[in-house]
């Protein structure tokens, strides 16, 4: 890319790897963080795989625009570091191999929000961009973004395989994804059974959390979902604001087959054709189906863990589901703000009738949610629930901060005019979600009425 420059970089994310941030503007790092300079001791390589895209098989895809340099160790293990938006790759087809500074702003925040919401994700180190033009719906500038995690490989990676008719190609994958990240799997009576298994476990506990913040991915083809259960490929995310369980954050799905209601069985779908992927190695249809029948006690049982720590309940009583899907009624008739209600449920005190005015103002029925705090009120009475300590562990789970779309647009615009600061705002914000933090306090007011008119895509 011509004339390279850089856009900002991720403290938490270089920390992974020992790396000084600052060093992460130097010339140098920003030369091969563009692809524009080999690293020493990389061996730089694109991958192949393919995958389901909105249902349908798509055949071959491929890290079109994906340079892996190589792994690096550090505090926590390796992590792989990724360039996506360097080039074209063999696998580019007819792209031109580059990401616009648009979405690749929007994937490194996100990348770094999710993991400081504690949800299995990528990472994200260092945005760079160039005055490079690349056109998309419009004509924008390119740029890369160096995301990092302990491998890329999809379930579209063994899909490849499999439709290709290569077992052993198939089987080499499957074992080095054992040996290399699941190695107490290889004493189970049958490791590929095992592994699908466990990646089902893992990505129902993943979509779990997606689901307790309200964050919705946009985009669940085979070809983005990890075979370690992290969060990939942030392209049309976003975050719920006025709650609608149908609600569509990716406006190329007309369909609505990545709704938020939807995001649990299609996680479940994406399994399912994993397991058709590696069937020949596992052998038997029961034994597939066996490990795939994990899903959904494990996500059922994730939820409610979150839920009740979303609602400050200390205790699992019979009822506490009907409770909960009470609130979420009454939410989605007045499609109140997700973030906002929850953050402030927290300041409802169990014995002061009109500590809750702050939340009843978020409902147009305030009756309605009159009656359901009665019935939460009662709850809490029934585990002698403190106000305080539910307060603190209430905002432990329940984020203040969260990347609303016009918050991301408004980085945008000014990083498309060589202003960069609002980024790293951003950033430090959404790097502690959970906190106060006074003097940010406009960064979670409600969403201002021209946001509702964002609307994001695949267009990348």
């Amino acid at each position: 890319m011509p004339a390279p420059y850089f856009v900002a970089a991720s403290s938490r994310a270089a920390a992974l790897i020992g790396l000084d941030p600052a060093t992460l503007a130097q010339e140098d790092f920003v030369a091969a963080l563009t692809g524009n300079a080999v690293p020493e001791g990389a061996q730089p390589l694109s991958a192949v795989y393919s995958g389901h895209q909105f249902g349908v098989w798509a055949g071959q895809l491929g890290d079109g625009r994906a340079i892996l340099l190589g792994d690096v160790p550090g505090p926590e293990g390796r992590m792989e570091l990724q360039l996506k938006g360097a080039g074209k790759t063999p696998y580019s087809r007819m792209g031109d191999g580059r990401a616009v500074l648009r979405s690749s702003i929007r994937e490194f925040l996100c990348s770094e929000a999710m993991a400081a919401l504690g949800i299995p994700t990528t990472r994200a180190l260092v945005v760079t961009g160039s005055n490079q033009r690349v056109m998309r719906e419009s004509l924008e500038t390119a740029a890369v973004v160096t995301r990092m995690a302990p491998s890329f490989v999809r379930f579209g990676s063994f899909e490849h395989w499999h439709y290709r008719d290569k077992p052993e190609e198939l089987r080499t994958l499957a074992d080095y994804v054992i040996d290399t990240f699941y190695p107490d799997l290889r004493a189970a009576s049958n490791p590929y059974a095992a592994l699908l298994a466990e990646v089902t476990r893992r990505t129902a506990r993943m979509i779990a959390g997606w689901q307790a913040v309200g964050f919705m991915h946009g985009v669940m083809n085979t070809d983005n979902m990890s075979i370690l259960g992290l969060t990939l490929d942030y392209g049309p995310f976003g975050f719920m604001e006025a709650f609608d369980v149908n609600h569509i954050c990716n406006h190329t799905d007309q369909g609505g087959r990545y709704s938020y209601a939807n995001q649990v069985a299609i996680g479940h779908w994406n399994c399912y054709a994993l397991g058709n992927a590696l069937l020949p190695l596992i052998e038997t249809v029961e034994a597939a189906q066996e490990a795939l029948d994990v899903y959904m006690p494990e996500f059922e049982r994730q939820l409610d863990v979150l839920l009740h720590a979303k609602f400050g309940l200390a205790e699992t009583r019979e009822g506490d589901r009907a409770l909960i899907d009470g609130l979420f009624t009454i939410m989605q008739a007045g499609h109140v703000d997700f973030t906002l209600l929850f953050r402030r449920l927290a300041d409802l005190k169990v014995d002061e009738p009109g500590s809750e005015e702050t939340i009843r103002d978020l409902f147009i029925d305030r009756a309605a949610f009159d009656d359901w705090a009665v019935r939460y009120r009662e709850r809490l009475r029934m585990e002698g629930s403190m106000d305080a300590e539910r307060r603190t562990a209430m905002n432990r789970v329940n984020p203040k901060y969260i990347l609303r779309n016009y918050l991301a647009q408004g980085a945008i615009e000014r990083a498309q005019n060589g202003d960069f600061s609002e980024v790293n705002k951003l950033l430090a914000i959404l790097e502690q979600p959970y906190d106060e933090q006074p003097e940010h306090e406009a960064y979670a007011a409600l969403p201002p009425d021209w946001a509702a008119h964002l609307e994001v895509s695949c267009s990348s």
